[in-house]
């Protein structure tokens, strides 16, 4: 993870949730990551300078058959569901916990180059967000 920006933030509110905030990556390529604990579920937001919302994805750890399940819902003509399905997968399996990812990350003419290293850094991103749960 050798460009990762250490900014995470972790803030207690007064639900005691907790919330995180990374940055991975500079200029065009760069990716943020924000997650809150939502009681025992955790909200994660991933997305760049052009925000909105692309795909939804939600991951379900079944704890009786040890498996995770993800439903995603993609905006017509978005592809933000790649980050959201993989995200969504990787955080609920490790961590045994619902999660719900909201992702929307835009470029104008972007480059299969930019494309490959924005999915690299919110790949990144999300096992940034797992390490600092297992810390």
């Amino acid at each position: 993870m050798g460009g990762l920006y250490n900014s995470i933030i972790k803030q207690i509110d007064y639900l005691d949730n907790m919330e995180y905030k990374i940055e991975q990556g500079k200029g065009r390529i760069r990716v943020d990551l924000h997650a809150i604990d939502m009681g025992e579920d955790l909200l994660v937001r991933i997305f760049n300078e052009g925000v909105h919302i692309g795909a939804v994805a939600i991951g379900e750890y079944d704890s009786h058959h040890k498996r995770t399940s993800v439903s995603v819902l993609t905006r017509l003509g978005h592809k933000d569901d790649a980050i959201a399905r993989k995200s969504a997968y990787a955080i609920s399996k490790q961590l045994k916990k619902t999660v719900c990812v909201v992702a929307g990350v835009h470029l104008e003419n972007i480059s299969q180059e930019e494309i490959d290293q924005i999915l690299k850094n919110a790949s990144e991103l999300t096992q940034a967000l797992l390490n600092s749960y297992n810390k």
